[in-house]
């Protein structure tokens, strides 16, 4: 609880890393005001995180409002199988942005290692698409190999720590884009 606790202070006195949060929302309101979608991929329990953040996004995260558009890529099992059995695992998420992805979508990928080879080829493939890539990692961040637009690397290397500040990530990207879908849904301007 201690490490949690002090791990959740020092995010939230970080301007640098609260900037970047706020630069991602920017960039999910952007894609879903221009008719976009944002894709969400991991594996385990961060196939979890993209699942649940998903749900936010479409159904409601606090209050009911116009829905938005979100798929998490680790639902769809015959996908995912098909995929996996025909080209490799590594292949299992980059597949499908290749098949749904568009210019202006955003991919969010969640890997506490950074060192996913499904997760980095996803963000690989989004960025040669036009998608705006974000990654969320532990404290290592991302080999040399992929760029991303937005890296928000928690700087631990536990992955119980990491995933739970990726789910409080989650959760403040979510309180944005409905504030902003209040907003407009109410004839107001967005925050």
């Amino acid at each position: 609880m201690q490490a949690a606790s002090r791990l959740f202070g020092q995010l939230a006195e970080d301007a640098e890393f609260l900037g970047e949060v706020e630069a991602v929302a920017r960039r999910w309101l952007a894609s879903l005001d221009a008719g976009g979608q944002i894709l969400l991929a991991g594996n385990g329990g961060s196939a979890a995180d993209a699942q649940h953040i998903a749900a936010e996004i479409v159904c409601r995260y606090r209050v009911v409002r116009p829905g938005a558009a979100a798929v998490a890529l680790t639902t769809d099992t015959s996908v995912l199988t098909a995929i996996a059995n025909d080209f490799g695992y590594e292949h299992v998420f980059a597949r499908q942005v290749e098949a749904l992805g568009r210019p202006g979508d955003v991919l969010v990928g969640f890997t506490t290692s950074g060192e996913s080879p499904n997760v980095l080829r996803a963000l690989e493939t989004a960025g040669r698409q036009g998608l705006t890539t974000v990654a969320l990692t532990g404290a290592r961040g991302l080999p040399a190999g992929p760029t991303v637009d937005h890296l928000l690397a928690v700087p631990d290397a536990a992955t119980a720590r990491v995933q739970e500040v990726h789910g409080i990530i989650g959760h403040l990207l979510c309180a944005v884009v409905e504030d902003a879908l209040v907003a407009r849904a109410q004839g107001g301007a967005a925050p």
